[in-house]
């Protein structure tokens, strides 16, 4: 895990989705997906339908949202997401 720098944390209503250090993030901004990497600028965004995809030691993660909101703060990446139903 030398190279997971960033701690994520994903949650909906529901539950917990991710908590953990990751290499990157990739988010469905409403203008456009975006990545976040080490020591990545301050930004809050809202977060359009789209997928959620992340890199750790255990490889790469992805799942569906419908809708949410990302915070990005010295390396933490706090996400809201409505999750998408089967």
């Amino acid at each position: 895990m030398g190279n997971d720098k960033i701690h994520l944390l994903i949650v909906s209503p529901e539950r917990t989705v991710f908590d953990g250090n990751v290499q990157y993030v990739k988010l469905p901004g409403t203008v456009g997906q975006f990545g976040v990497y080490d020591k990545h600028a301050p930004l809050i965004s809202s977060l359009q339908k789209g997928n959620v995809i992340f890199r750790n030691a255990e490889g790469k993660t992805q799942f569906a949202i419908e809708r949410g909101f990302v915070e990005v703060k010295d390396n933490t990446v706090s996400v809201c997401v409505t999750e998408t139903k089967s």
